[in-house]
Protein backbone atom coordinates (compact mmCIF):
# COMPACT_ATOMS: atom_id res chain seq x y z
CA UNK A 1 0.00 0.00 0.00
CA UNK A 2 1.36 3.66 -0.94
CA UNK A 3 0.59 6.34 1.20
CA UNK A 4 0.98 9.89 0.30
CA UNK A 5 3.66 11.68 2.48
CA UNK A 6 0.88 13.25 4.56
CA UNK A 7 -0.27 9.70 5.32
CA UNK A 8 3.07 8.41 6.52
CA UNK A 9 3.55 11.52 8.91
CA UNK A 10 0.38 10.57 10.73
CA UNK A 11 0.56 6.40 10.35
CA UNK A 12 4.61 6.30 11.52
CA UNK A 13 5.08 4.96 14.86
CA UNK A 14 4.77 8.27 17.89
CA UNK A 15 4.79 8.59 21.61
CA UNK A 16 0.86 9.18 21.54
CA UNK A 17 0.10 6.13 19.15
CA UNK A 18 1.79 4.00 21.96
CA UNK A 19 0.62 5.55 24.69
CA UNK A 20 -3.25 5.35 23.61
CA UNK A 21 -2.13 1.70 22.65
CA UNK A 22 -1.29 0.99 25.54
CA UNK A 23 -4.78 1.60 27.19
CA UNK A 24 -6.69 -0.47 24.96
CA UNK A 25 -4.38 -3.18 24.63
CA UNK A 26 -4.24 -5.86 26.98
CA UNK A 27 -0.40 -7.09 28.85
CA UNK A 28 0.71 -10.74 28.53
CA UNK A 29 -2.01 -13.27 30.28
CA UNK A 30 -1.65 -13.67 33.46
CA UNK A 31 0.24 -10.82 34.34
CA UNK A 32 -1.79 -8.52 37.07
CA UNK A 33 -2.06 -4.40 35.61
CA UNK A 34 -0.61 -1.26 37.25
CA UNK A 35 -2.07 1.16 35.08
CA UNK A 36 -0.17 4.13 35.44
CA UNK A 37 -0.18 5.32 32.16
CA UNK A 38 -2.73 7.02 29.72
CA UNK A 39 -4.74 10.19 30.54
CA UNK A 40 -7.77 8.36 31.96
CA UNK A 41 -9.62 10.42 34.89
CA UNK A 42 -10.68 8.89 37.63
CA UNK A 43 -14.44 8.06 37.94
CA UNK A 44 -15.84 10.11 41.07
CA UNK A 45 -18.75 9.02 42.30
CA UNK A 46 -19.93 12.27 42.59
CA UNK A 47 -19.62 13.61 39.21
CA UNK A 48 -20.75 10.36 38.04
CA UNK A 49 -24.48 10.77 39.96
CA UNK A 50 -24.35 14.71 38.49
CA UNK A 51 -24.11 13.04 34.75
CA UNK A 52 -27.14 10.23 35.69
CA UNK A 53 -29.36 12.48 36.75
CA UNK A 54 -28.48 14.90 33.59
CA UNK A 55 -29.12 11.63 31.24
CA UNK A 56 -32.26 10.85 33.03
CA UNK A 57 -33.28 14.09 32.39
CA UNK A 58 -32.92 14.31 29.10
CA UNK A 59 -34.06 10.69 28.57
CA UNK A 60 -37.44 11.41 30.36
CA UNK A 61 -38.38 14.91 28.69
CA UNK A 62 -36.93 13.28 25.01
CA UNK A 63 -34.26 15.62 25.12
CA UNK A 64 -31.94 12.79 23.38
CA UNK A 65 -33.92 12.16 20.90
CA UNK A 66 -33.33 15.31 19.50
CA UNK A 67 -29.78 15.76 20.16
CA UNK A 68 -28.90 12.20 18.55
CA UNK A 69 -30.98 13.02 15.41
CA UNK A 70 -29.47 16.23 13.97
CA UNK A 71 -26.51 17.65 13.11
CA UNK A 72 -25.16 21.06 15.08
CA UNK A 73 -23.69 23.98 12.68
CA UNK A 74 -20.03 23.66 12.04
CA UNK A 75 -19.22 25.86 14.82
CA UNK A 76 -20.83 23.73 17.30
CA UNK A 77 -24.15 23.94 19.00
CA UNK A 78 -25.15 27.47 19.17
CA UNK A 79 -27.42 27.48 21.71
CA UNK A 80 -24.24 25.74 23.76
CA UNK A 81 -21.88 28.08 22.68
CA UNK A 82 -24.44 31.17 23.99
CA UNK A 83 -24.41 29.57 27.15
CA UNK A 84 -20.49 29.65 27.00
CA UNK A 85 -20.16 33.17 25.85
CA UNK A 86 -22.46 34.33 28.69
CA UNK A 87 -20.45 32.34 31.41
CA UNK A 88 -17.27 33.30 30.71
CA UNK A 89 -18.15 37.20 30.19
CA UNK A 90 -19.91 37.40 33.60
CA UNK A 91 -17.01 35.07 35.06
CA UNK A 92 -14.02 36.92 34.03
CA UNK A 93 -15.50 39.94 32.23
CA UNK A 94 -13.83 38.60 29.18
CA UNK A 95 -15.69 40.35 26.07
CA UNK A 96 -17.14 37.45 24.49
CA UNK A 97 -19.86 36.43 22.02
CA UNK A 98 -21.30 33.72 19.89
CA UNK A 99 -18.28 34.84 17.28
CA UNK A 100 -15.83 33.78 19.91
CA UNK A 101 -16.12 30.38 20.81
CA UNK A 102 -16.16 27.02 18.43
CA UNK A 103 -16.77 23.69 19.60
CA UNK A 104 -14.59 20.52 18.35
CA UNK A 105 -14.47 16.83 18.68
CA UNK A 106 -12.07 17.11 21.49
CA UNK A 107 -9.25 19.36 22.57
CA UNK A 108 -6.67 16.72 20.77
CA UNK A 109 -8.29 17.45 16.90
CA UNK A 110 -8.20 21.24 18.44
CA UNK A 111 -4.21 21.87 18.82
CA UNK A 112 -4.27 19.73 15.04
CA UNK A 113 -6.64 22.26 14.03
CA UNK A 114 -4.41 24.85 15.40
CA UNK A 115 -0.83 23.61 14.52
CA UNK A 116 -1.30 23.56 10.97
CA UNK A 117 -3.17 26.78 10.30
CA UNK A 118 -0.66 28.96 12.07
CA UNK A 119 2.43 26.71 10.99
CA UNK A 120 3.70 24.47 7.70
CA UNK A 121 4.29 25.82 4.35
CA UNK A 122 2.63 29.08 3.30
CA UNK A 123 3.08 30.96 -0.10
CA UNK A 124 7.00 32.08 0.20
CA UNK A 125 8.06 30.78 3.40
CA UNK A 126 7.38 28.14 6.58
CA UNK A 127 6.40 28.79 10.03
CA UNK A 128 6.66 26.58 13.03
CA UNK A 129 5.34 26.65 16.57
CA UNK A 130 7.50 27.20 19.83
CA UNK A 131 7.07 25.26 22.70
CA UNK A 132 8.84 27.59 25.46
CA UNK A 133 8.66 25.15 28.04
CA UNK A 134 9.82 21.88 27.58
CA UNK A 135 9.27 18.90 28.53
CA UNK A 136 5.55 19.35 26.47
CA UNK A 137 2.90 17.08 26.27
CA UNK A 138 3.49 14.11 23.85
CA UNK A 139 0.28 14.05 21.89
CA UNK A 140 1.39 17.76 20.15
CA UNK A 141 4.72 16.26 18.86
CA UNK A 142 3.57 14.30 15.50
CA UNK A 143 0.57 16.95 14.97
CA UNK A 144 3.03 18.70 12.06
CA UNK A 145 1.36 17.74 8.38
CA UNK A 146 4.65 18.79 7.78
CA UNK A 147 8.24 17.49 9.69
CA UNK A 148 10.27 20.19 11.55
CA UNK A 149 7.22 22.49 12.52
CA UNK A 150 7.54 22.29 15.99
CA UNK A 151 10.45 23.92 17.86
CA UNK A 152 11.16 24.53 21.53
CA UNK A 153 13.43 25.97 24.24
CA UNK A 154 14.48 23.82 27.37
CA UNK A 155 12.84 25.18 30.44
CA UNK A 156 14.94 25.92 33.61
CA UNK A 157 15.24 24.15 36.56
CA UNK A 158 14.78 24.53 40.40
CA UNK A 159 15.70 22.19 42.82
CA UNK A 160 14.46 21.86 46.41
CA UNK A 161 14.95 20.30 49.85
CA UNK A 162 12.15 17.58 49.31
CA UNK A 163 13.48 15.71 46.70
CA UNK A 164 11.14 18.19 44.43
CA UNK A 165 12.19 20.58 41.43
CA UNK A 166 10.22 22.96 39.07
CA UNK A 167 10.55 23.54 35.42
CA UNK A 168 10.82 27.52 34.82
CA UNK A 169 9.89 29.60 31.39
CA UNK A 170 13.92 30.60 30.41
CA UNK A 171 12.26 34.12 29.33
CA UNK A 172 16.04 35.47 28.30
CA UNK A 173 15.62 32.01 26.06
CA UNK A 174 11.96 32.33 24.74
CA UNK A 175 12.87 36.42 23.75
CA UNK A 176 16.58 35.36 22.13
CA UNK A 177 14.69 32.64 20.11
CA UNK A 178 11.90 34.64 18.59
CA UNK A 179 14.51 37.87 18.05
CA UNK A 180 16.69 35.36 15.61
CA UNK A 181 13.62 32.89 14.23
CA UNK A 182 11.19 35.14 12.53
CA UNK A 183 9.49 31.68 11.15
CA UNK A 184 7.94 31.25 14.08
CA UNK A 185 4.00 31.42 13.80
CA UNK A 186 2.68 30.93 17.24
CA UNK A 187 3.50 30.15 21.06
CA UNK A 188 1.95 27.05 22.97
CA UNK A 189 2.06 25.77 26.58
CA UNK A 190 -0.26 23.71 28.53
CA UNK A 191 -1.33 24.65 31.85
CA UNK A 192 -1.48 22.96 34.26
CA UNK A 193 1.63 21.15 31.97
CA UNK A 194 1.40 17.53 30.75
CA UNK A 195 3.54 15.63 31.42
CA UNK A 196 5.13 17.85 34.62
CA UNK A 197 2.17 19.00 36.68
CA UNK A 198 3.94 22.26 36.69
CA UNK A 199 1.59 25.28 36.52
CA UNK A 200 3.33 27.99 34.67
CA UNK A 201 3.28 30.68 36.98
CA UNK A 202 0.77 34.41 35.90
CA UNK A 203 3.97 36.31 35.14
CA UNK A 204 5.08 33.75 32.84
CA UNK A 205 1.69 34.12 30.58
CA UNK A 206 2.28 37.47 30.79
CA UNK A 207 5.47 37.24 29.31
CA UNK A 208 4.36 34.64 27.24
CA UNK A 209 1.37 36.67 25.96
CA UNK A 210 3.56 40.15 25.37
CA UNK A 211 5.64 38.12 23.03
CA UNK A 212 3.26 37.32 21.10
CA UNK A 213 1.42 40.60 20.86
CA UNK A 214 5.06 41.58 20.08
CA UNK A 215 5.66 39.23 17.52
CA UNK A 216 2.23 39.71 16.30
CA UNK A 217 1.58 35.52 16.57
CA UNK A 218 -0.61 33.86 18.70
CA UNK A 219 -0.64 32.37 21.91
CA UNK A 220 -1.97 28.70 22.61
CA UNK A 221 -2.97 27.65 26.08
CA UNK A 222 -4.41 24.46 26.20
CA UNK A 223 -6.40 24.50 29.37
CA UNK A 224 -7.69 20.53 29.49
CA UNK A 225 -6.73 20.42 33.22
CA UNK A 226 -7.19 24.05 34.46
CA UNK A 227 -9.74 26.38 35.51
CA UNK A 228 -12.74 26.47 35.81
CA UNK A 229 -13.75 22.94 34.94
CA UNK A 230 -12.04 20.65 35.72
CA UNK A 231 -10.11 22.76 38.00
CA UNK A 232 -7.65 20.11 38.87
CA UNK A 233 -4.85 22.67 39.28
CA UNK A 234 -3.03 23.56 43.10
CA UNK A 235 -1.97 26.57 42.97
CA UNK A 236 -3.28 30.47 42.82
CA UNK A 237 -3.32 31.06 39.45
CA UNK A 238 -5.29 33.49 37.01
CA UNK A 239 -6.94 32.47 34.11
CA UNK A 240 -6.05 34.11 31.01
CA UNK A 241 -7.90 35.03 27.77
CA UNK A 242 -7.27 38.53 25.37
CA UNK A 243 -7.01 38.79 21.35
CA UNK A 244 -3.77 37.20 21.43
CA UNK A 245 -3.95 33.93 23.24
CA UNK A 246 -6.16 30.82 21.85
CA UNK A 247 -7.70 28.92 24.98
CA UNK A 248 -8.26 25.44 24.26
CA UNK A 249 -10.28 23.79 27.13
CA UNK A 250 -11.73 20.33 27.19
CA UNK A 251 -14.64 17.95 28.66
CA UNK A 252 -12.57 14.70 29.05
CA UNK A 253 -10.91 15.39 32.58
CA UNK A 254 -13.95 16.19 33.97
CA UNK A 255 -14.84 12.66 33.58
CA UNK A 256 -16.07 13.00 30.03
CA UNK A 257 -12.98 11.45 27.42
CA UNK A 258 -15.38 9.46 25.68
CA UNK A 259 -17.98 12.66 24.34
CA UNK A 260 -14.81 14.29 23.03
CA UNK A 261 -15.66 17.67 23.33
CA UNK A 262 -13.05 20.87 22.83
CA UNK A 263 -13.61 24.21 23.23
CA UNK A 264 -12.10 27.20 21.57
CA UNK A 265 -11.86 30.62 23.03
CA UNK A 266 -10.40 32.76 20.43
CA UNK A 267 -10.62 35.73 17.77
CA UNK A 268 -13.91 35.84 15.60
CA UNK A 269 -11.43 35.08 12.54
CA UNK A 270 -9.81 31.93 14.21
CA UNK A 271 -13.59 30.68 15.34
CA UNK A 272 -14.65 31.11 11.64
CA UNK A 273 -11.58 29.13 10.22
CA UNK A 274 -11.91 26.17 12.78
CA UNK A 275 -15.57 26.09 12.05
CA UNK A 276 -14.32 25.73 8.05
CA UNK A 277 -11.90 23.10 9.19
CA UNK A 278 -14.53 21.25 11.09
CA UNK A 279 -17.73 21.43 8.29
CA UNK A 280 -14.76 19.74 5.88
CA UNK A 281 -13.53 17.26 8.12
CA UNK A 282 -15.61 16.60 10.23
CA UNK A 283 -19.53 18.39 8.76
CA UNK A 284 -20.03 19.00 12.81
CA UNK A 285 -19.05 18.59 15.87
CA UNK A 286 -20.35 16.06 18.75
CA UNK A 287 -23.98 16.75 20.06
CA UNK A 288 -24.13 14.79 22.95
CA UNK A 289 -21.30 16.16 25.12
CA UNK A 290 -22.58 20.12 24.47
CA UNK A 291 -26.14 18.96 24.98
CA UNK A 292 -25.36 16.89 28.57
CA UNK A 293 -23.28 19.64 29.94
CA UNK A 294 -24.78 23.03 28.89
CA UNK A 295 -27.25 23.24 32.49
CA UNK A 296 -24.63 22.04 34.13
CA UNK A 297 -22.59 25.18 33.17
CA UNK A 298 -25.61 28.01 33.36
CA UNK A 299 -26.40 26.69 36.34
CA UNK A 300 -22.61 26.85 37.79
CA UNK A 301 -23.16 23.01 39.26
CA UNK A 302 -19.99 22.22 36.75
CA UNK A 303 -17.97 24.65 38.43
CA UNK A 304 -18.67 23.64 42.10
CA UNK A 305 -18.31 20.52 41.57
CA UNK A 306 -14.93 21.20 39.80
CA UNK A 307 -13.64 23.12 42.67
CA UNK A 308 -15.50 21.63 45.92
CA UNK A 309 -15.29 18.03 44.85
CA UNK A 310 -12.84 17.19 41.96
CA UNK A 311 -9.81 19.49 42.69
CA UNK A 312 -9.59 18.02 46.44
CA UNK A 313 -10.28 14.51 45.32
CA UNK A 314 -7.58 14.89 42.42
CA UNK A 315 -5.17 16.68 45.51
CA UNK A 316 -5.57 14.22 48.13
CA UNK A 317 -4.19 12.08 45.54
CA UNK A 318 -1.24 13.40 44.49
CA UNK A 319 -0.50 13.75 48.25
CA UNK A 320 -0.89 10.03 48.41
CA UNK A 321 1.17 9.27 45.49
CA UNK A 322 4.04 11.36 46.51
CA UNK A 323 4.47 9.84 50.03
CA UNK A 324 4.54 6.42 48.45
CA UNK A 325 7.22 7.59 46.31
CA UNK A 326 9.16 9.17 48.72
CA UNK A 327 8.49 6.07 51.18
CA UNK A 328 10.01 3.48 48.35
CA UNK A 329 12.50 5.15 46.88
CA UNK A 330 13.46 6.25 49.93
CA UNK A 331 17.70 5.78 50.07
CA UNK A 332 17.77 6.47 46.12
CA UNK A 333 18.83 8.86 43.74
CA UNK A 334 15.39 10.58 42.70
CA UNK A 335 13.14 13.66 42.45
CA UNK A 336 9.78 14.41 41.41
CA UNK A 337 8.07 17.87 39.65
CA UNK A 338 5.91 19.68 42.04
CA UNK A 339 2.59 18.55 42.19
CA UNK A 340 0.61 21.62 41.04
CA UNK A 341 -2.15 20.36 38.52
CA UNK A 342 -2.98 17.47 36.41
CA UNK A 343 -3.23 14.26 36.99
CA UNK A 344 0.43 13.00 36.61
CA UNK A 345 3.69 12.86 38.57
CA UNK A 346 6.71 13.14 36.33
CA UNK A 347 9.56 11.25 37.92
CA UNK A 348 12.96 11.71 37.58
CA UNK A 349 15.63 9.14 38.29
CA UNK A 350 19.00 10.13 37.33
CA UNK A 351 21.06 7.15 38.41
CA UNK A 352 19.21 4.86 35.84
CA UNK A 353 21.84 3.39 33.69
CA UNK A 354 19.32 2.49 31.07
CA UNK A 355 16.93 5.17 28.94
CA UNK A 356 13.44 5.37 30.60
CA UNK A 357 11.99 3.54 27.06
CA UNK A 358 14.09 0.75 27.97
CA UNK A 359 12.96 1.02 31.21
CA UNK A 360 9.14 1.34 30.10
CA UNK A 361 9.32 -2.00 28.53
CA UNK A 362 10.77 -3.66 31.56
CA UNK A 363 8.12 -2.22 34.00
CA UNK A 364 5.25 -3.29 31.37
CA UNK A 365 7.04 -7.09 31.86
CA UNK A 366 6.28 -6.53 35.62
CA UNK A 367 2.72 -5.07 34.86
CA UNK A 368 3.29 -1.47 35.60
CA UNK A 369 2.50 0.87 32.55
CA UNK A 370 3.55 4.41 32.60
CA UNK A 371 4.77 7.31 29.91
CA UNK A 372 8.79 6.92 29.14
CA UNK A 373 9.97 10.98 29.12
CA UNK A 374 11.44 10.88 26.13
CA UNK A 375 8.79 11.06 24.21
CA UNK A 376 8.10 14.52 25.93
CA UNK A 377 11.36 16.19 24.99
CA UNK A 378 11.00 17.28 21.14
CA UNK A 379 11.67 20.38 18.89
CA UNK A 380 15.08 20.36 17.90
CA UNK A 381 17.22 18.11 15.51
CA UNK A 382 19.08 16.55 17.79
CA UNK A 383 17.65 12.71 18.74
CA UNK A 384 19.28 13.24 22.23
CA UNK A 385 17.30 16.23 23.84
CA UNK A 386 19.96 18.78 25.02
CA UNK A 387 18.20 18.54 28.75
CA UNK A 388 19.31 16.12 31.33
CA UNK A 389 16.66 15.19 32.15
CA UNK A 390 15.79 13.40 28.50
CA UNK A 391 16.08 9.49 28.83
CA UNK A 392 15.53 9.87 32.87
CA UNK A 393 11.88 10.75 33.34
CA UNK A 394 8.67 9.11 33.47
CA UNK A 395 5.13 9.96 33.67
CA UNK A 396 2.83 8.40 36.33
CA UNK A 397 -0.88 8.86 36.46
CA UNK A 398 -2.29 8.53 39.68
CA UNK A 399 -6.23 8.61 38.87
CA UNK A 400 -5.82 4.73 39.69
CA UNK A 401 -7.22 2.91 43.03
CA UNK A 402 -5.05 3.70 45.72
CA UNK A 403 -3.40 0.40 46.34
CA UNK A 404 -2.55 -0.20 42.42
CA UNK A 405 -0.89 3.33 42.12
CA UNK A 406 1.07 1.91 45.21
CA UNK A 407 1.96 -1.42 44.06
CA UNK A 408 2.96 0.34 40.79
CA UNK A 409 5.46 2.47 42.24
CA UNK A 410 6.72 0.00 44.55
CA UNK A 411 7.73 -2.11 41.42
CA UNK A 412 9.15 0.79 40.24
CA UNK A 413 11.50 1.44 42.82
CA UNK A 414 12.41 -1.87 43.02
CA UNK A 415 13.15 -2.11 39.48
CA UNK A 416 15.30 1.23 39.93
CA UNK A 417 17.48 -0.48 42.26
CA UNK A 418 18.09 -3.17 40.47
CA UNK A 419 19.05 -0.95 37.37
CA UNK A 420 20.69 2.09 39.01
CA UNK A 421 23.99 3.01 38.05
Amino acid sequence: MQLSDFGKKLTERSGILELMDDLGRPLKDGIKTYPLGGGNPARIEEVSLMYEKRLKEMIESKEILAVLSAYDAPQGRLSFIDDLACYFSSKYGWPLTRDNIAITNGSQISMFYLFNLFAGKFSSDFKTVLFPLVPEYVGYADQGIYKGMMRSVASKLEYYDDHTFKYILDKDAVRSYLKEHEEVGAICVSRPTNPSGNVLRDDEIDFLSSMAAEHDIPLFIDNAYGLPFPSIIFEDAKLMWNENIILSMSLSKIGLPSVRTGIIIARKEVVDAISNINAISSLASGSFGQALIAPLITSGELERISKDVVMPFYKKKSELCQNYIRTFFDGTEYFFHKSEGSIFIWLYLPSLRISTIEFYKILKDYGVVTVPGEYSFYGTDDKAYPHPHYDKCLRLNYSAEDEVVKEGIKIISQLYRKYSK
